[in-house]
């Protein structure tokens, strides 16, 4: 196995099982490393640290282990069964009315760029980094292994996540088009072909259970609704009216189709495809529950400040659309976006809107998407749920 050399003194992060190398803290390499070899991470002395995946920018080595062992069958094995563990522990793996879960959480999981989502007997598989996509066929057989008679198919999804690479998506094992999963009762498509991520934000159930319980009785306007799912947990919940709106019309479709395939011909749902800040100025309608929940605005520092702005715009027009009284759920996905920048903006919202506002809950990815405790960035979720006067 070849080796990563750092410079001195750049070893810290990684005696604290920080599992990024950065490229600022390598003085040099063996000969012949390429872009997804497995390498040993060594001090300037020589001394073993890590083995991890090596990949050129500024995360050049995604630590696996701390442990100076092969990175072979046994190894991916253990890591998946490690992760099916946790899932059944705490009650998620096992479930008689959820079978869609988050099986593997990259960073979270102790296995830096995978993410691997199941939906019923589908594990959809995606690669965040060169190195796990040249491992796909090795994590697939010990995927099957470890979920024998629990996922009959594994596809592979990294098209849009490696796009220098042009990964070709597809079935590693099995093939089907069966794509109904069921959350807490509820069923949805998950369209892994064409749909964003692995084909529906697993990470918002828990937050679409505690949306169900504030929606009774209330017109309910669900922003970037993609596949629909806060809005036919409101229907659940008793809404009087539901608004679903997202600028894709393939999103618009699916959830509709999703909306239908609960609440057959109820006609409370009505869904826009439309820009969401075109809506919320041309729209004469106001609401009592809204969700924001879109897409990353920043997905690197240098674009925060430009972020947080359009956090601030979109929550103030969300706020100038709710009556009083009125509840609004919303979110940031964006990694680089902390908890305070994001509370921050959506209170200067609240001021330029001049609304007062209390905040009911804070929100946060559900347990299937767990936080290394040593790689605090794992934490992307942050949601804030706010009574309105």
């Amino acid at each position: 196995m070849k080796q990563v050399y750092l410079k001195r003194g750049k070893e810290e992060s990684l005696l604290r099982f920080h599992p990024w190398v950065f490229s600022g803290a390598i003085h040099h390499l063996d000969d012949g490393i390429e872009e997804g070899d497995v390498v040993r991470v060594v001090s300037e002395k020589g001394v073993f640290i890590a083995v991890g995946h090596y990949q050129q920018g500024s995360i050049s080595v995604r630590v696996l282990t701390f442990n100076d062992v092969e990175i072979d069958d046994a190894f991916w094995h253990s890591r998946i069964q490690s992760a099916l563990n946790m899932r059944q522990d705490i009650g998620l793996a096992n479930s008689s009315n959820t079978n869609a879960f988050r099986l593997v959480h990259g960073e979270g999981d102790l296995l830096p760029g995978l993410i691997i989502d199941v939906y019923d007997k589908t594990a959809v598989m995606q690669a965040h980094s060169i190195g796990m996509h040249m491992s796909r066929h090795a994590i697939a057989k010990a995927l099957a292994e470890v979920m024998k008679g629990r996922i009959e198919n594994i596809y592979y999804k990294s098209e849009t996540t490696l796009p220098f690479m042009e990964p070709e998506n597809g079935f590693l094992l099995g093939n089907s088009d069966d794509n109904i999963a069921i959350e807490n009762g509820l069923r949805f498509y998950v369209d892994w072909l064409r749909g964003q991520k692995t084909g529906f934000f697993v990470d918002q159930r828990e937050n679409r259970a505690l949306l169900e319980k504030y929606a009774k009785g209330k017109r309910v306007l669900n922003m970037f609704c993609y596949t629909g799912g806060f809005s036919f947990y409101a229907m659940r919940g008793g809404a009087q009216l539901i608004h679903s709106v997202d600028s894709s019309a393939k999103a618009i479709e699916l959830t509709r189709r999703n909306v239908e395939l609960n609440f057959p011909g109820d006609p409370r749902h009505e869904a826009f495809c439309e820009d969401a800040f075109k809506y919320l100025d041309s729209s004469s309608h106001t609401y009592d529950l809204i969700i924001l929940d879109p897409p990353a605005f920043a997905k690197h520092r240098g674009a925060l400040h430009n972020a947080l702005k359009g956090y601030t715009r979109l929550n103030e027009k969300a706020f100038e659309k709710i009556e009083k009284g009125g509840i609004l759920f919303t979110f940031s996905c964006s990694q680089v976006v902390s908890k305070d920048h994001f509370r921050n903006a959506v209170f200067t919202a609240a001021a330029q809107a001049k609304r007062k506002v209390r905040i009911l809950h804070q929100l946060h990815q559900p347990a299937d998407h767990p936080i290394n405790i040593y790689h605090p960035e794992g934490e992307y979720l942050k949601g804030l749920v706010l009574y309105v006067e």
